[in-house]
């Protein structure tokens, strides 16, 4: 396949990831955030699952030594941080939400270089700092004073954990790929996440009420988010990872909140005052502007 292919893919798979912002707003207001997880994780085990088998046939099966890991995995970064997506959507927009998962790559980073002593560069620090700064400006909406008025949206503020727990995720990503394909691994996390919740779902009365209730539309969006941004995304991304390298591969994800932004408004009737777009913008390029300095430097290294 081409690059020029692949980078059309890969923004596919980046509209398709936006799209789980929108999808994931419309349908908190029918289903628990823990039987949204639940759902669109279900869903995706069994597309994905069928995948592996057909993949990796004489290597589908889970080691007992697999297993630690895999739990661990499953339990931070698709029960922690889906939850908490999910739980962080039924008080702020899709567009905050987007702008605060856009930082996903520099805390990675920084919660990697506190646990592995790592040291960052003044520019890496630099653009770390302008990112920030352009977070807490769209969520204040350009108040500074909400923060020491205590005024934050609660929403925003569980996004910003739901963040932690992806970036600490994947720090653990790093250190336990070297006993897994990115395909088994992630297929038994998805598994972890659903074998995990199910007592829970199952024991919830109003999840089993929001079942026979939910409209036609909320199940759709279930749908469109274990098929889409779940399985296809994850396996465009692994194809474009293998073609032309991680770094190059997350730059698409910078065009996620554009995306998100764009959806919201169309879909959802979200509108962005200038000052957001400009504080979103501020956020949008020091995440890109990083990107490229992590290619540089892995140039360098390599």
């Amino acid at each position: 396949m081409k690059k020029q292919s692949m980078s059309l893919l890969m923004i596919l798979a980046a509209f398709f990831w936006a799209g789980a912002f929108i999808a994931g707003k419309y349908s908190v207001g029918t289903f628990t955030p823990a039987m949204l997880t639940f759902l669109r994780f279900g869903f995706a085990s069994i597309i994905i699952f069928v995948i592996l088998i057909v993949r990796q046939p004489e290597d589908w099966k889970l080691k007992k030594d697999e297993l630690p890991p895999v739990i661990l995995l499953g339990l931070v970064g698709m029960v922690g941080y889906h939850m908490l997506f999910f739980e962080a959507l039924k008080y702020t927009t899709a567009t905050n939400a987007s702008m605060v998962v856009a930082l996903n790559p520099m805390v990675t980073t920084i919660i990697a270089a506190v646990l592995t002593g790592e040291s960052l560069s003044i520019k890496r620090m630099g653009l770390i700092l302008i990112a920030f700064a352009g977070v807490v400006l769209t969520l204040t909406n350009w108040d500074l004073g909400m923060i020491t008025r205590m005024e934050m949206n609660i929403g925003d503020l569980i996004m910003i954990l739901a963040v932690l727990c992806w970036a600490y995720y994947s720090v653990l990503v790093k250190k336990h790929m070297v006993k897994f394909t990115p395909l088994k691994l992630t297929t038994y996390t998805f598994v972890c996440c659903t074998l995990f919740l199910t007592p829970f779902v199952v024991m919830g009365s109003e999840n089993l009420v929001a079942v026979k209730e939910a409209p036609l539309g909320a199940w759709l969006a279930v749908l469109y988010m274990a098929v889409f941004p779940t399985v296809v995304g994850y396996l465009i991304q692994q194809m474009s990872i293998k073609k032309v390298g991680a770094s190059k591969t997350n730059i698409f994800i910078n065009l996620v909140p554009v995306f998100s932004i764009v959806l919201a408004f169309v879909i959802l009737n979200e509108v962005a005052s200038i000052q957001k777009m400009l504080s979103s913008g501020m956020i949008i390029l020091a995440v890109f502007l990083y990107s490229r300095e992590n290619i540089r430097v892995e140039g360098k290294n390599g």
